[in-house]
């Protein structure tokens, strides 16, 4: 202590690293907790196999692989091999010329834009303020690949043909997600997405689907993949979000423009000498996990519909499953509190009944507000509407003031 009664500077600087290392292993404690129980739950709607330990991947890679691929090819060197063929399976499926191998979607994405910006000679990239480039990337558009990113909205919901068309200052491209995950997971009628394709070309802009889960639309649009990928000019998928994949992505379109994504790629750093796990991973998935995802998009809006009686059932004063009608397999359920208390219940749900309702992450979305993401997949097909009323009741009677 100094003379005045306060702490020397170097004492207080001390403490308070001393507690910051403190609240650094206490989350990370929680983090681990809330991992194991996660994995640990014997009944969930989604096990995302990134929880999984590298023995039970690479068990899962040496089942699943036979059938898929010719395990006696040689394996693939620099793009070559199972790498192509995996390319020219992504462009039979999205109707496209041709279609290139990224390791990562947010490689795939910059090659994509800028080889666009090239032929159109504009650099400017319009989208979604919510958009997965402009939220999750540390402005890799505009740092790395020379591009301009503008917002066409912010709005909960994909840009409108009037928003498109009457934006203020011209673009090269328009980038849509589909879905607008942070919005979600929403989609917008078959008729809108026509329309706002046609307003960009109207502007003399090429239209990029950012489709990392295009994969699930075709129920919401009630049409095929081939044929809402071809409103777009180009189509970026991703094989590890839905397919259960190792990570992996492709961008489809016109061979003219694959073939110089490919020059790009390799400046970029993306021509691995080998990718033949990634890419086998992502065969399997197109192969098992493709045909399925219209029926856990079914049964998510069952799922979605017993998670808001069974709250209302609880007794909980507001909650909001959005969309009430899922457009994909995924949605959010937002609650009135914080979300450290519903990371608690949910926890502590999976850990003491082995029914892991919500083991997952919750985030704020205001003072006394979380949302979390629910995911309904091969698992969640097991639950029947009492089964999540049931579950729902138990997770409640664990919130403060509730039991």
């Amino acid at each position: 202590m100094s003379d005045t009664g306060e702490q020397a500077p170097e004492t207080a600087a001390s403490e308070d690293t001393a507690s910051d290392t403190a609240s650094q292993d206490m989350a990370e404690q929680k983090r681990k907790r809330r991992l194991a129980a996660r994995r640990n739950a014997e009944r969930v709607l989604w096990r995302p196999p990134f929880l999984n330990t590298v023995r039970e991947r690479m068990a899962w890679l040496n089942e699943a692989a036979e059938g898929v691929y010719d395990l006696d090819e040689p394996s693939d060197i620099y793009g070559g091999g199972i790498v192509e063929t995996l390319e020219e399976r992504v462009a039979a499926l999205l109707g496209k010329e041709a279609a290139v191998f990224f390791p990562t979607g947010t490689m795939a994405q910059q090659v994509a834009l800028r080889c666009w910006a090239g032929r159109t000679g504009n650099p400017t990239v319009a989208m979604h303020a919510l958009s997965h480039p402009e939220t999750y990337e540390r402005h890799a558009f505009s740092q790395v690949s020379g591009l301009r990113p503008v917002r066409v909205t912010g709005e909960p919901r994909l840009p409108t043909a009037d928003e498109v068309r009457d934006f203020e200052e011209p673009f090269g491209a328009l980038l849509l997600e589909l879905p607008l995950r942070d919005a979600g997971f929403v989609l917008p009628s078959w008729e809108e997405l026509e329309e706002v394709a046609e307003a960009a070309r109207a502007r003399d802009a090429v239209v990029h689907f950012d489709g990392a889960r295009l994969w699930e639309c075709t129920t919401h649009f009630g049409r095929p993949v081939d044929e809402i990928a071809g409103l777009a000019d180009s189509v970026y998928v991703s094989f590890y979000k839905s397919l259960k994949g190792f990570g992996g992505a492709a961008v489809a379109g016109p061979k003219a423009l694959v073939d110089e994504a490919k020059t790009w790629r390799h400046r970029y750093g993306g021509q691995l000498f080998q990718q033949f796990p990634t890419a086998l991973a992502a065969l399997i998935g197109l192969e098992r996990d493709l045909p399925r995802l219209p029926e856990y998009v079914a049964h998510a809006r069952v799922v979605a519909a017993a998670l808001r009686e069974g709250f209302t059932e609880a007794g909980l004063p507001w909650v909001r499953v959005h969309p009430e009608e899922p457009h994909t397999h995924q949605f959010q359920v937002w609650l009135p509190y914080e979300p450290d208390v519903l990371m608690d219940a949910g926890v502590a749900q999976a850990e003491e009944t082995k029914v892991g309702l919500f083991p997952q992450w919750w985030d704020r979305g205001g003072p006394g507000l979380a949302f979390t993401e629910v995911t309904v997949a091969d698992p969640g097909l097991e639950w029947t509407a009492e089964d999540v009323k049931a579950a729902v009741a138990d997770f409640v009677r664990r919130l403060p003031g509730r039991s």
